[in-house]
C-alpha cells in the first residue's frame, strides 16, 4: 500500500508541474484571495549616448521606431520602440556619467539587435544613411540570416531574420 502511495504522489507532483509549465510558470497560490500576480518582463535598456535627439530621429526615420515620452535639455531622454510595442530603448545625454566610446566596444560587447525580413535590404538602407558595415550578411548553422553594422554613433546593430523565429511577434496596431 506504501508503495501505491508513492506512485499516487509522483503522479501528483508530475501533473502540478505540468500544469505550472503550461501556466508560464505563474505563481501558485493557496490564498483564495490572490486574484492577480506579479508580472515581470523587459521593459527597456538605456543607453547613454551624445546626442539623443538626432540619435533618436535616425533610429525612428531608419529603423521604424516611434519615440515615446521624448524630455527637455540637457539630458534630452528620449523612449524609442518598435512598430510593435515589443521593447524599448532609453537614449539620454547624463553628463556626469562617463559616454562609452561605442566605437571601440567589440560587437559581441553590446549591440542592439533587430529582428527583420529581408537583412540585406535593410542593411543597404542603414549603409546609406551613415552606418558603418562590420560584417558581411551570412548564414549561420542554425539557419538565421545575420549581419553587423554601427550606427553613426558608433553603438553596434546586429539585423537578424530567425530560421525558426525565438519570441513571437505581435503585429503593428
Amino acid at each position: 500500500m506504501n508503495q501505491k502511495n508513492n506512485i499516487y504522489s509522483l503522479v501528483a507532483l508530475v501533473i502540478m508541474v505540468k500544469l505550472i509549465l503550461i501556466t508560464g510558470c505563474h505563481k501558485i497560490s493557496t490564498d483564495s484571495s490572490a486574484k492577480t500576480h506579479n508580472r515581470i518582463r523587459l521593459e527597456h535598456v538605456a543607453l547613454n549616448v551624445p546626442d539623443p535627439v538626432k540619435m533618436g530621429d535616425w533610429y525612428r526615420r531608419n529603423l521604424n521606431m516611434k519615440i515615446f515620452r521624448p524630455g527637455p535639455p540637457p539630458e534630452n531622454p528620449r523612449f524609442i520602440c518598435d512598430e510593435q510595442g515589443n521593447m524599448m530603448l532609453e537614449i539620454f545625454h547624463h553628463s556626469t556619467a562617463k559616454l562609452p566610446d561605442y566605437h571601440k566596444l567589440d560587437p559581441f560587447t553590446l549591440h542592439i539587435a533587430f529582428m527583420t525580413d529581408d537583412v540585406k535590404a535593410l542593411r543597404a538602407k542603414l549603409i546609406a544613411a551613415g552606418a558603418t558595415p562590420l560584417k558581411k550578411v551570412n548564414v549561420t548553422s542554425s539557419g538565421d540570416e545575420i549581419t553587423m553594422l554601427r550606427d553613426p554613433w558608433g553603438i553596434t546593430i546586429q539585423l537578424v531574420k530567425r530560421a525558426q523565429p525565438m519570441l513571437p511577434h505581435r503585429q503593428a496596431k
